[in-house]
């Protein structure tokens, strides 16, 4: 298996625009993979180098061989996690005292930082800011869901650490791809869904954090319903700080500056994810959301006719075909792939039903007397399960692999011209998290 942080054209473009902002300097001679060098010890780093440095394979990740100097210490990551606990209510919320607080802001600050770790996370912080906050944040959450009277000051340390790395990755890919614009093109696509596996790489080759951590930073994007990437694990194939991780994650997505009512956004998400979560730890996270009222003047853009797209939805749902992977004529292959999605669109059709948004219920709801609050969380819940439909449905086709020439069994490509048609009419689904 190539191992892809050998590809460093995107992480070292981040090395030379750092050293555009402060002073980033060769710690020692940096050699290409034949022992040549093309880099002095003392060299400053910036975008004049940039052409150089690309132009060959480096004996040693870059990470190694600069440093900064104003770089990420863990009083650094003290003093970031102290703005948002200070700034954010529903963080604020999770640390109500002094006592609690110090805890979580303990546990990161005294997480082992090697030195291209934080120089890493240096470039986080200075030129890709959005994923450094959200490490901070996914930090604290993973810090707080691990604080229980039968866990240790150290699995609180070990939860926080696996929070701040989780994302590494992600400064090592295309920064297209943090665009919520961008439409990801296949190779796109599959850079993104290896990250987990760069975030694990990029860590392990210290040898300073536990193996717990290591696993978990690989399963940060895994769902108990085997939805997630980038190895489909169910259940307990996840390990138990996988699955707070997780949850975690996507706690900390939600409060992104850019994101208008977070928390009602994020009890929508949790209520129609149950399928997906580990469901003491969302009860945790609920415990600590306002009710939906206090979102009110949020700047959600409505969807004109959410009772209507729902049933779209509902419909789309209905001409899924449970004799589908039953054929006899499919691989085993297939015939498994097909039934994962029959039991994803079962558990979509219960969330449905559990946040009041089945046919049934909908029956009830006048379209005309849906007030601001109502509306608000009607074209969240549209969203969401839209989202999740066109998430089975991209799967539906991953899974499959079509081969030239060949097409799809006319039930199952009825199916998908159908959620493809839902899909279009909610819009704005290329831009929700993966």
């Amino acid at each position: 298996m190539t191992d892809p942080t050998d590809k460093q054209q995107h992480f070292t473009q981040a090395v030379a625009e750092l050293g555009e902002k402060q002073p980033v300097i060769a710690s020692c001679a940096i050699f290409n993979a034949n022992g040549v060098k093309i880099v002095e010890q003392g060299t400053m780093i910036n975008l004049g180098l940039y052409e150089r440095l690309m132009q060959h394979k480096l004996s040693a990740p870059i990470e190694s061989c600069v440093s900064s100097r104003d770089t990420v210490t863990g009083k650094t990551l003290r003093a970031s996690a102290q703005e948002v606990l200070d700034s954010i209510p529903f963080f604020a919320r999770m640390a109500p005292d002094g006592k609690s607080r110090n805890l979580l802001l303990d546990a990161i600050e005294t997480m082992r930082l090697p030195a291209p770790i934080g120089f890493q996370l240096t470039i986080a912080r200075d030129v890709r800011p959005e994923i450094y906050q959200r490490l901070i944040r996914t930090a604290l959450i993973a810090a707080w869901l691990t604080k229980t009277p039968l866990l240790s000051r150290f699995d609180v340390n070990i939860a926080s650490a696996a929070g701040m790395l989780h994302d590494i990755g992600m400064l090592h890919v295309d920064p297209l791809l943090l665009s919520p614009e961008h439409v990801l093109n296949g190779a796109q696509q599959r850079q993104l869904y290896s990250h987990p596996l760069v975030s694990t790489m990029l860590i392990e080759r210290h040898h300073q954090y536990p193996k717990e951590l290591i696993r978990a930073v690989g399963e940060h994007h895994e769902c108990l319903d085997g939805s997630g990437y980038p190895r489909h694990l169910i259940g307990d194939a996840i390990s138990p700080l996988g699955k707070l991780l997780s949850l975690a994650q996507v706690v900390a997505a939600m409060f992104a500056p850019d994101r208008d009512a977070p928390e009602l956004r994020l009890s929508v998400l949790l209520r129609m994810n149950t399928h997906r979560y580990d469901s003491t730890l969302v009860l945790q996270i609920i415990g600590l959301l306002q009710s939906p009222a206090s979102s009110q003047g949020a700047k959600i853009g409505h969807l004109q006719d959410p009772v209507q797209l729902l049933l779209d939805v509902d419909s789309a749902l209905g001409q899924w075909s449970a004799e589908l992977p039953k054929s006899p004529d499919l691989s085993p292959a297939r015939r498994e792939g097909l039934a994962l999605v029959s039991v994803q669109l079962q558990k979509i059709q219960r969330a449905l039903a559990q946040v009041g948004a089945a046919p049934a219920q909908l029956a009830y709801i006048g379209r005309d007397a849906l007030d601001s609050t109502l509306l608000d969380e009607m074209t969240l819940i549209t969203r969401e399960a839209g989202w999740q439909l066109r998430t089975a449905a991209r799967q539906t086709r991953s899974r499959w692999r079509v081969v030239p020439g060949e097409h799809y069994p006319a039930a199952l490509q009825a199916w998908l011209d159908s959620v493809d048609a839902v899909a279009a009419k909610i819009g704005g689904l290329e831009t929700l998290p993966s």
